[in-house]
């Protein structure tokens, strides 16, 4: 599942001094990072990087977001609430077909090769980082909790093992995107995935 990355940070305007307001955009400086984050990776993402995409000198950078790690923690955190928030969004709208309609939402074929932060930063760093690899198991564990209440409101808990197979299928078309499968070929599998669940 991506999200839409629209904001230009303003130039940062100098540092501040104690008890003066920040004179940027926090926000939009966080999702300039997180896309810098996103398609470059965390160890080939230079600080130069970040402060040219954010609009913010070092001392601005420091003052605000500490060091390169403490910044990565925060933009994929912001990354994962977005991408829930909006799962639940596709959930509660989708009519019929909530199940349908979020494993498309997730796996969005024709979303580029980019695929998904968190499945990036759990491929990358999860394996010897154990932050990174704590917030990939909440943000995965509240996909699955979301599939669960699609399918079956009145008692989520009897349908986990369900909710994560579909989830699971969702999230492993992401690596079908990253190696430039037609959009049509991940969308016949999601239907192939269905089908395989359903019997």
């Amino acid at each position: 599942m991506s999200t839409t990355l629209s904001h230009n940070p303003p130039a940062d305007k100098g540092t501040h001094g104690p008890g003066r307001p920040r004179n940027f955009d926090e926000a939009a400086a966080l999702e300039a990072a997180m896309n810098v984050f996103w398609q470059k990776g965390f160890e080939a993402t230079s600080l130069d990087d970040l402060t040219k995409a954010m609009g913010l000198s070092r001392s601005s950078f420091y003052g605000a977001f500490g060091d390169k790690q403490s910044l990565f923690l925060r933009a994929v955190q912001h990354y994962s609430n977005n991408g829930i928030r909006t799962l639940r969004q596709v959930a509660q709208t989708a009519g019929g077909d909530a199940i349908g309609a979020m494993m498309e939402a997730i796996s969005d074929p024709k979303g580029g090769t980019k695929g998904c932060l968190l499945v990036n930063c759990i491929t990358e760093l999860a394996p010897h980082d154990e932050k990174v690899a704590e917030l990939g198991r909440r943000h995965l564990e509240s996909i699955e909790e979301i599939f669960a209440k699609a399918l079956n409101p009145e008692n989520p808990e009897a349908v986990r093992d369900k909710a994560r197979a579909y989830s699971s299928l969702a999230i492993g078309t992401l690596a079908l995107r990253k190696a430039g499968i037609p959009a049509d070929r991940i969308a016949d599998t999601l239907k192939q995935a269905r089908t395989v669940l359903s019997t």
